[in-house]
């Protein structure tokens, strides 16, 4: 019988690789990697901010993460700076002003490698309130979202010709991500975030005919890689959070030995 630690960080697990997969699938496809690098990245600072503020720090990075999309879905509608530019600073930015801000408080001890690497085994019935209340929340809203985001990734000026509010999905979409991020912080850490997004749905790419099967491919990838990180993590004594990375990385390289499948229809959003 499993015990009860084990037992939540395979639910949080998994519960984090289910939502991850359909929007990992979106960051593939529209190639946002860096974004959610920096949205990771933010999420310090609000472990920052929620200890100088005594707030809840998972509400605190959730805050954070929001306004950070916010500012970036704004930022990158100017045209003095390239989209990966202004990233880049925000990432570097908003993780400096993190750490000093954590090493400005007295008497606040903070473990940086659970935040940057993930505790999965430490995962509470809190944190599984968090993941799948919010997961739900988050899956929902992109459900809503699914075809005009398709048709935007497809081609967004003929998506804009047909009447979808371009700017408003796109909006939406990124403070989605930005929920996604703050509550896998958790299981995987800040470093660790953008690696379960992109390497499943990156594995489940190669077997997909359509956005849709591939999104559910993605998260059972997702999943497996959490069970057998979580089971090479007790087996090898190794860190649980990359080891779920790790497992991912070599179902990756294991989709390789097979030939590729892509039709026509799922082509153009590849």
């Amino acid at each position: 019988m499993l015990d009860d630690f084990v037992l939540r960080a395979l639910l949080g697990g998994v519960g984090v690789a289910l939502i991850a997969g359909p929007f990992g699938s979106f960051v593939v496809w529209r190639r946002l990697a860096y974004f959610g690098d920096t949205m990771a990245h933010s999420a310090l600072l609000g472990v920052a901010l929620g200890f100088l503020l005594h707030l809840n720090l998972t509400f605190a990075v959730i805050l954070v993460c929001q306004m950070l999309a916010l500012l970036l879905f704004f930022g990158q509608r100017q045209r003095f700076l390239a989209s990966d530019t202004l990233l880049g600073i925000f990432s570097h930015g908003a993780l400096s002003i993190g750490l000093v801000v954590l090493a400005s408080l007295d008497g606040v001890r903070v473990d940086l490698m659970a935040y940057l690497f993930g505790d999965i085994l430490a995962v509470g019935r809190a944190d599984l309130g968090w993941i799948f209340g919010v997961g739900g929340v988050v899956l929902a809203g992109l459900l809503w979202l699914w075809r005009p985001l398709l048709a935007i990734t497809v081609h967004e000026d003929l998506a804009r010709v047909e009447g979808v509010a371009v700017d408003r999905v796109n909006a939406a979409f990124l403070l989605l991500i930005a929920l996604t991020v703050a509550i896998m912080m958790k299981v995987v850490g800040l470093l660790l975030v953008t690696s379960l997004l992109i390497i499943p749905a990156a594995t489940a790419r190669r077997f997909a005919c359509t956005p849709e099967i591939m999104a559910v491919f993605a998260s059972l990838i997702g999943c497996c890689a959490v069970g057998v990180g979580i089971y090479g993590s007790f087996h090898f004594d190794t860190p649980a959070g990359p080891s779920v990375v790790v497992a991912a990385s070599l179902l990756f390289l294991l989709g390789l030995l097979f030939p590729q499948r892509v039709n026509e229809g799922s082509r153009k959003v590849r």
